[in-house]
């Protein structure tokens, strides 16, 4: 079976590459204001960093600005203990590596916080700035393998539950219209778009039949009159644009601005150099591709490709 997936267009490769990564977020928390201050000044250059002057007002900044990669605390505060502020993170947080600073000898509060993995470091007051530096390096390390294994896991069960959509759905459906929403939405879905549309081509033109899916209305439908689907269908190669606003191509098309989207990416499905569909996914939100999201792409477009082709004939 050839010409079953098809290539990405190269001149639009520039609209996948990662952006520059962000600061990593930094929390640190101590009652102390020198402290605060140069903890601050420490690690503003490598990090985003946030500060809190207690366990109580710490769990406020977390509540405003979500999860952090990495919480320092100081473990003798008012009102509450380092280890009893950082045991509360652990929950909501569980991803996040936390260093406690203690200048007391609370050995049964720090090994019982280590021991439960709320704690993965502590270091004595008055700390060595390289030690410390060293640790929270490490730390972040940390945090960006944990995210990654996370993210791992994530794709490879998002990649099952779609491959298995497409086979419940060619298995299931009793006829060719039936099959078109339900990819819709398994694709739609599997790749967290606001949008999916699936329109059925006949020797390159829109026919009626469409599967379509829309995450909180979010959905349009203008693919008879938009450049990357032109573009998809004359090259047989998948069109890409991460970030219409930043677009040159694309920036002055009205039809992104009026349904809100960011983000668009279209893809030919084919069999048999035959073009039988497109494939459209749209994003309220700039996007990048990941090489294992291509490959997800590229062998789930087969499986439709296959799908659609039994299905119109039986």
């Amino acid at each position: 079976m050839n010409n079953l997936i098809p290539e990405i267009d190269s001149t639009r490769k520039q609209s996948m590459t990662v952006e520059k990564p962000k600061k990593l977020k930094l929390l640190v928390v101590d009652d102390e204001p020198d402290n605060l201050d140069l903890l601050y000044r420490t690690f503003r250059r490598d990090f985003n960093v946030l500060k809190a002057d207690s366990g109580v007002n710490a769990l406020q900044v977390l509540a405003n600005e979500g999860e952090v990669a990495v919480i320092i605390s100081d473990q003798r505060m008012p009102e509450m203990k380092g280890t009893e502020f950082l045991s509360k993170t652990v929950p909501q947080f569980p991803d996040t590596v936390r260093i406690i600073l203690t200048g007391f000898t609370d050995i049964e509060d720090l090994v019982e916080a280590i021991n439960a993995g709320q704690v993965y470091k502590y270091i004595t007051k008055p700390w060595d700035p390289t030690e410390l530096k060293a640790v929270v390096q490490r730390a972040a390390e940390t945090y960006d393998l944990l995210k990654q294994r996370t993210e791992e896991l994530r794709r490879v069960n998002a990649q099952m539950a779609l491959l298995k959509s497409l086979v419940t759905v060619t298995q299931m459906s009793s006829s060719f219209e039936d099959t078109l929403n339900p990819i819709a939405e398994a694709f739609g879905e599997s790749f967290a778009a606001d949008g999916c549309v699936l329109q059925i081509l006949d020797n390159s033109a829109f026919t009626s039949s469409q599967g379509t899916y829309s995450s909180n209305g979010a959905l349009g439908n203008w693919l008879t009159n938009d450049p990357l689907v032109s573009e998809a269908i004359a090259t047989n190669k998948i069109q890409v644009s991460a970030n219409i606003p930043s677009d040159e191509k694309l920036a002055t098309v009205s039809h992104y601005s009026e349904s809100d989207i960011k983000a668009h990416l279209t893809v030919p499905i084919i069999y048999r150099s035959q073009t039988l569909a497109i494939l459209s996914l749209q994003w309220k939100q700039p996007f990048t591709l990941r090489e294992d999201e291509l490959k997800l792409i590229h062998s789930s477009v087969e499986l439709t490709a296959i799908a659609l082709t039994a299905t119109q004939c039986s």
